[in-house]
């Protein structure tokens, strides 16, 4: 099953205050079914959200990056940054923190369209930057770097205190089955998940290797349901923190190039995650963020995390999706 675009509902965005948007940008955000729709399978279709002129400015962007070009330079260099160089090779290439050392990627992912739409669906007021990471890859089928295997994302946020936190996966031009695209396990966030068992194995193109995602379905008496999302130029998909989803190889003629946009909700904070051997495991976060009055990371930094909704006017009300 591949799915090609939402059925969109009813437009009605009842009294919700839809300050900082144009008129335009208020019909493109998700319809009462729509959220109904993620509430249940995870993700979410977008409408066309940047224009083809944004998309190849993100394109444009990223060529001067894997060059060497930033606007600005991490202050440290924390413990498991994906960070490819050249000189790694003609692997999946994926660069974290673009939105803090790119201002063309930084300025287009803080549309505030965006924003609104995750606020939206995650029925937030509030919505801020956790992560965003460029991914590219190659047009070469049997390479195995290419292939992203079942897992959800909060398996690798320990130390956030939310489940309602979500990704936006946006791809620089039609992303389809071909290419790679991501494909979601329709309602797995909803599933009760044993320790460990996001941990990314096997392959998702292959069945036999799906015993994870296989195992955690069995214990919830569900249906593994796949569906692979065609996404066209200037559309995304926003996936639930607790959703399984992979991507398998890409057998186009031309590079995947795309975004994964982290996102948080406005409770999410810092909470320590201790191993089993009493050991703390920080996330890339902890070494970057500014510090609260406790002395903890603090994941609102607005350097790192800065907030995408609601848009603050100077003086002026504050807007939110969630308002009576």
């Amino acid at each position: 099953m591949s799915l090609s675009h939402p059925i969109h509902g009813n437009r009605s965005r009842g009294m919700y205050d839809h300050s900082g948007l144009t008129a335009e940008e208020v019909e493109l955000l998700p319809s009462e079914k729509d959220v109904r729709l993620y509430s249940e399978r995870g993700w979410y279709l977008s409408e066309k959200l940047l224009t083809d002129a944004e998309v190849d400015a993100l394109t444009d962007a990223s060529e001067r990056y894997y060059a060497g070009q930033r606007d600005r330079e991490l202050p440290k260099r924390p413990d498991r940054l994906a960070d490819w160089t050249p000189a790694d090779g003609d692997v999946q290439r994926n660069n974290d923190y673009i939105h803090y050392q790119d201002e063309t990627m930084r300025k287009i992912l803080r549309k505030p369209i965006i924003g609104a739409v995750a606020a939206r669906l995650a029925q937030t007021p509030g919505i801020r930057v956790f992560q965003a990471t460029l991914i590219y890859k190659p047009p070469i089928a049997e390479e195995k770097s290419n292939i992203v295997s079942w897992h959800f994302d909060k398996y690798f946020w320990p130390t956030c205190s939310s489940d309602e936190m979500l990704t936006a996966f946006i791809p620089f031009h039609d992303c389809t089955e071909e290419s790679g695209t991501i494909t979601m396990v329709n309602g797995s966030h909803r599933w009760r998940h044993r320790h460990g068992a996001a941990r990314p194995v096997g392959d998702p193109q292959d069945v036999g290797r799906d015993y994870l995602l296989n195992g955690d379905a069995e214990r919830n008496g569900a249906v593994v349901e796949k569906v692979p999302v065609h996404i066209p130029k200037g559309h995304m998909t926003f996936h639930h923190c607790l959703l399984y989803h992979g991507s398998g190889a890409n057998r186009s003629p031309r590079p995947r190039r795309a975004i994964s946009f982290h996102l948080q909700d406005g409770t999410n904070t810092y909470r320590d995650h201790t191993l089993s051997d009493g050991r703390q495991e920080p996330y890339k976060h902890d070494f970057l963020v500014r510090r609260t009055a406790a002395g903890q990371p603090d994941y609102s930094d607005p350097e790192f995390c800065p907030e995408l909704w609601p848009v603050r006017e100077p003086g002026g009300p504050e807007a939110s999706l969630t308002g009576e």
